[in-house]
């Protein structure tokens, strides 16, 4: 590495905001790339599995043509990983189509590259009769019929396929599923930077202004040597300090000492964090170890059923006494009524468990008003809807013990009561999968744009 590499990195999530004036000042501070990570499982299974965006096409366009504006200004490249959320090819082709209009909009001259990270089902399920895939956090053995079942699996690529791409001359680059540190790390371990301090602060920048306080989704800039790496936001309005740049080093983290990724892992253990100015931090110590085998990350989904959901309040007093009775009765009434071995009913009550459902600790909340999601799921959107529909019903109008009203039980905030939510997925892979080379699962495609 000739010289410290400063990346940019001006949000946590694309789609999700960022202040003009942060991202100006970060840019005046001449960057040598922006990577951003775009997606994520916090937001469930549904995107992986439907292929829908995370976030909306015109949140996307918006901070795409930002960075993209501002990178072919500055001549350096644009990283995006994850695209869409999951980070499937549909995923990646929906933004690839964003970024061509883009540059076509504003006459630019771009080499794009994008990645795919989509598993073959058949590839997963052979992978498994060869003893190539095993558990991460699942909680069972991956079986080739489940692998088969799947409507989508991808692949948490690292840093390698992104490098690939800058080494042939990308200055967009739209990767799909990506381990998130790895988008932020590409390019300075492309330029030489020791792998350990690059994703290391990769996993701080990752999600962007969350490491500075006050935390947000704004920028965060990050500054790497030979040495150690420093971190600042991009607001002046905001400062990374001791406290908000170690916590993010444990985010997300069940070893506070160890960090595993395709093929290394990060030993933490002689991290050091200094504040060497009001609004930086500097860290020191992170190293990199390098695995002998390659593993990546599964994320499969698939299709379980259809979804409708209906939403009231509960405020007689009554019904709340006798909430819990009234709840069993009317799902043992919809189960037996309909017959459908695969009909699912849950309740949702804010106000009382909503949150922690059987976890909660509070065992006799004070509410005088009662939260209710009646969520039920079927192998078709008509009979979830139906049975929904005779649970809201049923609560609307029974009768019960100490009753002073006749009807009218629930009050509805919508109409139509029912809301058909469509598909449901769930995770059907969240295992390990070993791979030939950190490349091999990851095919990129090149396209030169000009006006």
């Amino acid at each position: 590495m000739n010289k410290p590499i400063r990346v940019l990195t001006p949000t946590c999530t694309l789609g999700y905001g960022f202040a003009d004036d942060a991202f100006e000042r970060a840019m005046s501070m001449q960057p040598d790339v922006i990577a951003v990570d775009a997606g994520s499982t916090d937001p469930g299974p549904h995107y992986l599995g439907s292929g829908e965006a995370l976030v909306s096409e015109i949140s996307i366009r918006r901070e795409l043509t930002q960075m993209i504006l501002a990178g072919r200004k500055a001549g350096i490249p644009v990283i995006v990983g994850s695209a869409g959320g999951a980070g499937t090819r549909t995923h990646v082709d929906e933004v690839v189509r964003i970024v061509r209009e883009i540059v076509a909009e504003h006459a630019l001259s771009v080499r794009l590259a994008w990645i795919y990270a989509d598993i073959p089902t058949s590839v997963v399920a052979d992978s498994i009769d060869c003893g190539e895939v095993r558990d991460f956090e699942a909680g069972w053995e991956l079986s080739a019929d489940e692998a088969r079942s799947s409507d989508a699996i991808v692949a948490q690529m690292g840093h390698e396929p992104i490098v690939d791409a800058l080494e042939h001359g990308a200055d967009v680059i739209i990767a799909g599923r990506a381990c998130d540190d790895s988008v932020i790390a590409a390019f300075p371990i492309w330029k030489g930077a020791d792998p350990g301090l690059a994703i290391h602060m990769g996993k701080i920048l990752e999600c962007g202004a969350f490491s500075a306080e006050p935390h947000g989704t704004d920028v965060m800039m990050g500054t790497i040597d030979a040495e150690g790496f420093t971190l600042e936001p991009g607001s002046l309005r905001r400062r990374a300090s001791l406290t908000s740049v170690a916590a993010h080093t444990l985010y997300e983290r069940e070893n506070p000492f160890l960090q595993a990724g395709p093929g290394h892992e990060l030993d933490l253990s002689a991290c050091d964090f200094t504040q060497i100015s009001e609004r930086e931090v500097r860290v020191t110590g992170s190293r990199f170890i390098g695995s002998d085998d390659y593993w990546v990350k599964l994320e499969g989904a698939r299709r379980r059923g259809y979804r409708t959901v209906t939403v009231a309040g509960v405020r007689c007093p009554t019904m709340i006494a006798r909430i819990d009775t009234l709840l069993a009765d009317a799902k043992s009434a919809a189960l037996a009524y309909f017959d459908a071995p695969d009909l699912d009913v849950q309740f949702h009550v804010y106000g009382r468990d909503g949150v922690m459902r059987g976890l909660e600790t509070v065992r006799k909340p004070a509410s005088h008003e009662l939260g209710l999601v009646i969520d039920a799921v079927a192998h078709e959107q008509s009979l979830a809807h139906a049975a929904a529909h005779f649970i809201s019903g049923t609560l609307l109008h029974v009768s019960y013990p100490g009753q002073y009203n006749t009807a009218g039980n629930l009050a509805f905030p919508h109409s139509p009561s029912e809301i058909d939510a469509g598909p449901v997925y769930e995770f059907s892979a969240y295992h390990l999968l070993k791979a030939a080379s950190p490349t091999a699962l990851f095919p990129i495609q090149h396209e030169v744009l000009t006006p």
